[in-house]
């Protein structure tokens, strides 16, 4: 028996899953697969029904022990919350690598070590995948009666970090200087002066700076969620490590950061209406470009947060304007290099403010 399930995207389209179920001699077998168009959904409907119905098929598709990759094909398709680009792309790689074809319940701690050992990158990387290979060991058995073996993938990440063939990410403490800041804005209002119709990275960057918001979120801040009277900014979906979406959280607004807000035009819904993807690729390209080596737009929100501290400011009032809910999240950003605000006379904000 087959159903249709209709889902919104976060774009406004919808999706529709196909969900076939058969049930033979005491044996459910169910299949999933989503389609852009419902037609496209209801014939694969028929097309597997039928499939299924010839004898043996059931007996084939091995049921009650299917591969490796039919559990991350189910957790890819039934994840309620959104599982996250980055994270969805390392599924759809492991699939590609040969411990994708093992029967799940044949999967041992040595096979994992042994996957881990086939990436390229280094460790910091193959610990992500270790991570989001986690998740579906996690849920395969308890949600689907896969046959997958938590208990193995938590020796192989055991093992996996004694060898030093995972390790968690580096922090970086990498800041920008104010010449390169002031190269970044001197470039970006002349290409702005150049090309009316092109992003304002200026205002972006100042704003990013100030405000300590991550590229992803600028992007998604509305106008109705500016509330200038009360100095804050509702940001939707926050980053946190436990939840991709829902996450609302009501931030403080530097006065810097107000003032670019105010400088921008009432456009479109979103005060910044732009790609998160857009505003990386253009801020690598101009670092590139001017030469300043190994600085990422996400070093703005670090620098914005460390600048906070050099002012005296105290925890609470720092995590007020980042969004942070522990003190340990908070402790790296406390390297203070001087005292006071070096951008006290910084001409950066007025330029930012006075170019459109």
């Amino acid at each position: 028996m087959g159903s249709i399930t209709t889902r919104k995207r976060k774009d406004g389209s919808h999706s529709y899953r196909a969900r076939v179920r058969v049930m033979r001699e005491g044996t459910v077998y169910h299949e999933t697969k989503t389609f852009d168009r419902r037609p496209a959904a209801a014939a694969w409907i028929k097309k597997r029904e039928k499939e299924l119905a010839k004898p043996g098929a059931l007996e084939e598709l091995n049921v009650c022990d299917p591969p490796l990759s039919k559990a991350i094909e189910r957790y890819t398709e039934e994840a309620v919350k959104d599982i996250g680009r980055t994270k969805a792309q390392v599924l759809r790689t492991i699939v590609t690598y040969p411990i994708a074809d093992l029967p799940c319940s044949t999967i041992k701690s040595k096979d994992v070590i042994e996957f881990l050992q086939s990436l390229p990158g280094q460790p910091q990387t193959v610990g992500n995948y270790a991570s989001h290979l986690a998740s579906i060991f996690a849920i395969a058995r308890p949600m689907w009666d896969f046959r997958l073996d938590d208990r193995e993938m938590r020796d192989a990440i055991t093992v996996a970090r004694r060898m030093g063939i995972i390790s968690r990410s580096a922090q970086r403490n990498r800041r920008p200087t104010l010449d390169e800041l002031d190269r970044l804005l001197a470039h970006f209002i002349d290409r702005r002066q150049r090309t009316p119709q092109a992003m304002p990275m200026h205002k972006v960057i100042v704003f990013a700076l100030f405000s300590t918001r991550r590229q992803a979120e600028i992007t998604r801040l509305t106008w109705d969620d500016f509330q200038n009277e009360h100095k804050r900014i509702l940001v939707r979906d926050m980053k946190h490590p436990g939840e991709k979406l829902g996450n609302d959280t009501w931030v403080d607004l530097p006065e810097e950061a107000i003032r670019i807000i105010d400088s921008m035009r009432k456009s479109k819904a979103e005060i910044f209406p732009y790609s998160p993807d857009a505003i990386t690729a253009n801020f690598t390209r101009a670092c590139k470009l001017l030469g300043i080596d190994d600085l990422h737009f996400h070093d703005l929100r670090h620098e914005g947060i460390s600048r906070l501290f050099e002012m005296g400011w105290n925890i609470p009032h720092v995590a007020a304007v980042s969004g942070h809910r522990s003190w340990v999240s908070l402790k790296r950003y406390t390297h203070i290099r001087e005292t006071g605000d070096k951008y006290a006379s910084w001409p950066g904000i007025q330029l930012a403010i006075g170019n459109e």
